[in-house]
């Protein structure tokens, strides 16, 4: 894995963790909306998946 795959990933998961963030400030305390819920899942999904992938680059070094 290149240094600008890095790069992205790691810009990648900063936006990430701000859409978690807001995501998670919408939420109600009840009565969760089946929407927003879905948005932070997805959100989430794809931050682990990236998480996983520089893992591996930084077993790999």
């Amino acid at each position: 894995m290149g240094q600008e795959k890095l790069e992205k990933i790691h810009t990648r998961m900063a936006e990430l963790t701000i859409l978690i963030v807001e995501t998670k400030k919408r939420l109600p305390a009840h009565s969760t909306k089946p929407p927003v819920m879905i948005d932070l899942l997805e959100y989430e999904d794809e931050y682990d998946l990236l998480l996983k992938e520089l893992n591996k680059f930084k077993a790999g070094e």
